[in-house]
């Protein structure tokens, strides 16, 4: 694959490099994990994920002191994520995704996970830049097998990306506030309901909820077809 050192910024030089995929890594699992900062493995969810720091959030980082935002009573900046082991651990992957090898070590990582379907970025944290998306999108094409999901808050960034998303990566935007739409331009979204709210038009609603808080068989999140996720507010 022909890579570039293209460098897409919003308004900073950008610290993540485009990485390419190719690169030389270690074969054994130990130390692929060690490379990547190790990956998260959410109970609810049907495979592996990967955390950031949620207070390293660009946009979230903004919403947390604004009422009614979805990110005010953000999950990932309390409970086991403030402990000292798990905050390290983020950081760990804070640091990993700077790495010129990551890219290549995830892609590695990833195929060696054997019968792996299902893979969500961020169950805490979000996008850094445009190249750090450009580089999940390149861990996606060499990993076909799996089905990727990324929510973000990240707008101007992905208006700033100059690429193709693939099929197997469903980039899904987060309104901000509770109870607001996400914005239309994006093919995929997610809402948060309002308090007392169960459903709303043209959106599905998440059944976790009804269901011991966990995915069970349902896998909309990671489906093209579903346009926009609604999920009730915890």
């Amino acid at each position: 694959m022909c890579m570039t050192n293209t460098t897409l910024t919003i308004g900073h030089s950008d610290p993540i490099r485009v990485q390419d995929p190719t690169l030389s890594v270690p074969s054994r699992i130990r130390d692929l994990t060690a490379m990547v900062g190790g990956l998260s493995n959410p109970s609810k969810m049907p495979g592996l994920s990967y955390s950031l720091p949620a207070w390293r959030c660009k946009v979230g980082g903004s919403l947390r002191s604004v009422k009614g935002s979805v990110c005010s009573g953000c999950y990932a900046m309390k409970g086991c994520y403030v402990f000292p082991v798990v905050k390290d651990a983020l950081e760990r992957r804070f640091r990993a995704i700077r790495d010129e090898r990551w890219t290549a070590a995830m892609v590695a990582l990833l195929r060696a996970k054997r019968g792996m379907r299902f893979f969500r970025w961020h169950d805490s944290g979000d996008l850094q830049s445009a190249n750090h998306l450009r580089n999940i999108v390149t861990i996606a094409e060499n990993v076909p097998s799996v089905r990727f999901w990324m929510p973000t808050r990240e707008y101007r960034i992905l208006d700033t990306f100059e690429g193709t998303i693939p099929s197997n990566l469903i980039v899904r935007v987060s309104a901000h506030m509770i109870g607001s739409d996400a914005p239309s331009r994006f093919s995929h979204t997610s809402v948060v309901l309002s308090k007392g709210t169960e459903s709303t038009p043209g959106a599905f609603t998440c059944p976790a909820s009804k269901q011991g808080n966990e995915c069970y068989r349902c896998r909309a999140c990671w489906s093209p077809n579903a346009r926009t996720i609604a999920y009730p507010v915890h």
